[in-house]
């Protein structure tokens, strides 16, 4: 495919996004089935286009013309510098005309983020908001735990290095690989096949390296999902190790993950059966504000009253396990938010409601540290 036929291929795709509310990966999974023609290039050219235009998608409609998969992708290229793409000469885009006039975005548009959540965004970065902004328009990068329980740093770079993915230490977490070259390849390399390898956030790494975490303990992840902490948390100590999820299709593929990552996780459908448990990791349903880079459609997706029925959920987990931690125990709430309301503001609710507990220690990631946005709090039980 030529350059202008990949944009014609990625307006298409936006516009089932747009206009039908198709989620982009299911379009751009039915686009790459229905062409045939189309290389591993092309379609990863296309997924990179259809993912920067959803980043940016107030900004490309202001300079596209419009909130359609056309406008988008032209405010992108004109944006770059390249609206000669658009020549509408074989399978490129109609060269623009009246229809598609833009303009400058404002500064609001610029930011590309939900107009309603900057004021509580800004007042929780602060001094960091602009930069943080910035970044949020901007692909995120690809980050590996190194495991541990079979390798280490230095080992698993190189085994990375035999199938011609480059990766570096990244600072923010001592296990923690940044790839460098080649990470559409890491999924077929024979490190991540066998389990020296994980694909996993260095702000998600780092919330894991602050638990506290030591021989013998039983933890709960009471929100394991597909299990990335969960297995984390078993290649920094031996502990038994329990995982919960309130939907437990989400953790369908952890059994098998565990056994390539060579720790024990046992899934329960009831903790309460469990307790008392020396630690409790609550990574709680949240926006998803701090993984925006890699979720842009969530952003245009959460409205206030989805806000609202968050903190709630948020709220009612935390009530929920609080008895389920023994005296002494630790219950570590997580979020990948950026919001005060998901972080400080839950926190402070539960101290108030919970007056057994204190906080010992909390900390807040953003994009700035390289990885998303994170937010983990230690609370002891008396």
């Amino acid at each position: 495919m030529t350059p202008s036929a990949r944009l014609s291929a990625a307006i298409g795709v936006l516009d089932l996004v747009l206009a039908a509310g198709e989620p982009a990966e299911k379009a751009l999974t039915n686009w790459g089935r229905a062409s045939r023609f189309a290389g591993s290039g092309d379609r990863a050219a296309v997924r990179d286009l259809v993912y920067d235009a959803l980043r940016r998608r107030a900004s490309a409609a202001a300079r596209g013309g419009g909130l359609t998969g056309r406008g988008l992708v032209l405010g992108l290229m004109r944006e770059a510098g390249q609206e000669v793409l658009f020549s509408g000469e074989g399978h490129a885009p109609a060269v623009p005309d009246a229809a598609d006039a833009g303009r400058e975005p404002d500064a609001t548009e610029l930011l590309d983020l939900p107009e309603w959540l900057v004021p509580e965004l800004r007042a929780g970065l602060g001094a960091d908001f602009t930069a943080v902004a910035e970044a949020l328009r901007s692909r995120a990068p690809v980050f590996l735990r190194a495991n541990r329980v079979k390798t280490d740093v230095p080992g698993a770079v190189a085994a990375l290095a035999e199938d011609g993915i480059g990766a570096r230490p990244h600072p923010n977490a001592k296990d923690s690989l940044e790839v460098t070259e080649n990470a559409r390849k890491i999924q077929n390399a024979r490190a991540y096949r066998d389990g020296w390898v994980e694909l996993q956030d260095v702000s998600s790494q780092a919330v894991v390296e602050a638990l506290p975490l030591t021989d013998g303990m039983k933890v709960l992840d009471h929100c394991a999902g597909g299990g990335g902490k969960t297995i984390a948390m078993a290649a920094r100590a031996r502990l038994k190790l329990l995982a919960h999820d309130a939907n437990p299709r989400r953790m369908a593929d952890l059994p098998e993950r565990a056994k390539r990552a060579g720790v024990s996780v046992t899934l329960s459908e009831r903790p309460e059966a469990g307790a008392p448990y020396d630690l409790v990791l609550v990574d709680a349903p949240c926006s998803g504000s701090g993984s925006w880079r890699r979720d842009p459609e969530g952003k245009w997706r959460l409205t206030p009253a989805a806000l609202d029925q968050i903190l709630v959920t948020q709220a009612a987990i935390l009530d929920r396990v609080a008895p389920m931690v023994a005296d002494g125990g630790w219950l570590a709430y997580a979020t990948c938010s950026m919001l005060p309301s998901e972080n400080r503001g839950q926190v402070e609710a539960f101290l108030a409601r919970h007056p057994g507990w204190r906080l010992q220690r909390d900390h807040a990631f953003t994009p700035l540290q390289g990885g998303d946005g994170f937010f983990l709090a230690l609370l002891q039980r008396s």
